[in-house]
């Protein structure tokens, strides 16, 4: 991640609005009590909302009390600097950095097109910018010495993702940053709850995350998919221990902020905590009947992960789905099946189709009308090969280089999925600074006339890839 795209963000990002002002006919000692007041070392001189000046702790230092003058005595434009160095809140941080060095000033004052004062950026305020930063929030995470102050960080994650939109950072990049980030703070939660209440539990567990979580492929909105796998020669004392911690983490997660699953799928749920003969017992029951839930359930848990504890138990997993769907690939044909019934939403003359009613009236559901389609179905087809780890765009790279898919299809999916993706987490950003909770549905009018083009090539990829799956596992034979 470039940490130099902070320096290209405008002004306007980080620049204090509320500006501490005086005239110039203020007394020194009355504007250096707001000061003191407000606790800020400085004050802009202004005259109809036009600065004209400014007063800082330098100046009371160097032109008053060295010079042993009565403060009684002088007003503010007596001292103050002046004219003042200014910029616009389009400009970029990089200027008023380029400007705080060339005169040796520590803050400069953000006008308007018509010279009016809108706010003040500060040296300080680009040293803290500087701070909101993946290697200073995981810091953070792993210092937290309690629930309270990682909800906290949970809540910084957030924050940092809105800042970095934007900022040149590329979708991969951020979406990855977004599941570390996360697993930090679910890891450093569980340590602290062990260290707390469990310290007897059982090492011999593994917790694992599902789904977007396991490809770590995470954007704003994703609630928990979550189980738990344990070893089968546990005593029941020790499974009830797991169940008790299980209960208490899961509560404690959505007490940090994040949203439980609506269907369930929580580690909390005895369905979706069992010991690794129960979980192969219940994955032969999925393989073979591959109805509609089954289906969702199977695709889903295919990506396990783990995020803490015994990893052998989820690798012991993956080899036993390998070996069946080596054995029979008529649930990945029923699951390709399910993947082309998501057709994508373009309509007669090339026209979108939005949402015609409820509270996303004129809208899409961009996953539903691209990624999910893109996700499952490299998923099915890195199944079949054997291939039960990692996320869509490593599943895409490896599926090229064993030849299942041609270098310039592969490059046209990988392409059509960053760029879905990524309106997808830009409306969920937008969402959140207009005070909205975000969703996977986006506005097609944010979007300019090069991004409508380049969202119907991606639907026109989404439609080959979903032909591509028809012909791979001769779809018109399955009924």
């Amino acid at each position: 991640m470039q940490q130099d795209n902070v320096f290209f963000l405008p002004v306007s990002a980080v620049c204090q609005r509320e500006v501490l002002t005086c005239t110039p006919e203020s007394g020194i000692v009355s504007a250096a009590e707001q000061m003191q007041q407000k606790k800020v070392s400085s004050i802009v001189v202004s005259e109809n909302n036009l600065p004209a000046g400014i007063m800082t702790d330098h100046d009371l230092r160097n032109k008053v009390v060295s010079r042993g003058i009565d403060p009684n005595e002088l007003i503010v434009s007596d001292i103050m600097t002046a004219p003042l160095i200014t910029l616009s809140a389009d400009d970029f941080i990089f200027e008023a950095l380029y400007l705080m060095s060339r005169h040796r000033i520590h803050r400069v004052v953000v006008v308007d097109e018509k010279g009016q004062l809108t706010g003040i950026i500060s040296h300080t305020d680009i040293l803290s910018l500087q701070a909101r930063s993946p290697q200073q929030l995981l810091y953070e995470i792993e210092e937290a010495q309690t629930v309270e102050e990682l909800k906290h960080q949970h809540e910084q994650v957030e924050g940092l993702v809105v800042h970095l939109v934007g900022t040149g950072v590329s979708t991969p990049e951020l979406v990855r940053m977004i599941s570390h980030l996360n697993d930090r703070v679910l890891i450093r939660l569980i340590e602290l709850l062990r260290n707390d209440r469990y310290p007897d539990l059982t090492d011999d567990f593994a917790f694992i995350v599902l789904g977007s979580e396991g490809r770590r492929e995470q954007t704003m909105t994703t609630d928990q998919d979550n189980a738990i796998i344990y070893s089968d020669n546990l005593s029941p004392e020790q499974i009830e221990r797991i169940k008790e911690f299980s209960e208490d983490l899961i509560n404690t997660l959505i007490s940090l902020g994040v949203p439980p699953c609506p269907g369930g799928i929580m580690a909390k749920n005895d369905f979706w905590r069992r010991s690794l003969n129960g979980w192969k017992t219940i994955l032969n029951g999925w393989l073979r009947d591959s109805g509609p839930q089954n289906i969702m359930n199977g695709s889903m848990f295919f990506d396990l992960r783990t995020v803490y504890g015994n990893e052998e138990l989820e690798a012991e997993l993956k080899r036993h789905i390998a070996a069946y769907l080596s054995r029979d690939e008529n649930f990945l044909a029923r699951s390709a099946k399910n993947v082309t019934g998501f057709k994508t939403p373009i309509g007669f003359f090339g026209r979108f189709k939005l949402e015609k009613k409820g509270p996303h009236k004129g809208k899409m559901n961009i996953k539903k009308a691209g990624i999910f389609a893109i996700t499952e179905g490299i998923k099915v087809l890195a199944l079949k090969s054997g291939k039960l780890d990692d996320g869509t765009l490593e599943h895409i790279r490896d599926l090229t280089e064993k030849g299942t898919l041609k270098r310039d299809m592969a490059a046209n999916i990988e392409a059509s999925f960053n760029f879905l993706v990524y309106l997808r987490l830009r409306g969920q950003v937008t969402s959140l600074q207009a005070g909205e909770e975000p969703s996977n549905y986006i506005n097609l009018t944010e979007l300019n006339h090069m991004e409508l083009g380049r969202l119907r090539l991606a639907f026109e990829t989404v439609d080959s890839l979903q032909k591509f799956l028809e012909l791979h596992f001769q779809l018109d034979f399955i009924r």
